[in-house]
């Protein structure tokens, strides 16, 4: 709860909130660690045989952004979701997030609507954004890589997330 608040300090979500999440059959969470420290989780709601899934959340501890940490949780989180059967997945960002969009956009997601004032109490829109999942996994769009890979990895290098009990 407390990556989860340093994430998202005006509307995190609630310890029930969370719990529900984690306890939930239909998603699946998976987090990093560093030296056994939390530093990064992420989720995916991903209905067994839906051909749909969404991205619930991603948070990383701000000393480690922009090392490649969000990106490996998202890899990891679509790599789950293709598993469970879903061809495309959905997600909404802060419009004021640029960093996350970025991330999203790199990876192969587009923009297919706005949700107004959405993230509440500041009032932020949210940008809802579609991937087509059978393109990511068969490597047809600049998809994100090997789970762990960073730009300054050395070629088939990784660190795999580990997964939340």
């Amino acid at each position: 709860m407390a990556l989860e608040r340093a994430s998202f300090p005006t509307d995190a979500w609630s310890e029930d909130m969370m719990h529900d999440e984690l306890v939930s059959p239909y998603g699946r969470y998976f987090v990093l660690e560093d030296d056994g420290a939390l530093v990064g989780y992420g989720g995916v709601r991903a209905l067994a045989g839906a051909k749909d899934a969404d991205i619930q959340t991603i948070a990383i501890a701000e000393a480690f952004r922009g090392r490649g940490a969000g990106r490996a949780l998202l890899t990891t989180l679509l790599e789950e979701a293709s598993a469970r059967g879903a061809r495309e997945v959905f997600l909404e960002v802060r419009a004021d997030n640029p960093v996350a969009q970025n991330l999203y956009v790199r990876t192969g997601f587009v923009e297919i609507g706005r949700r107004p004032r959405y993230y509440r109490p500041d009032g932020v829109d949210a940008i809802v954004m579609r991937l087509d999942l059978r393109h990511v996994v068969q490597g047809d769009s600049p998809g994100p890589g090997p789970i762990g890979a960073r730009r300054d990895d050395p070629p088939g290098t990784t660190s795999h997330p580990e997964e939340a009990p």
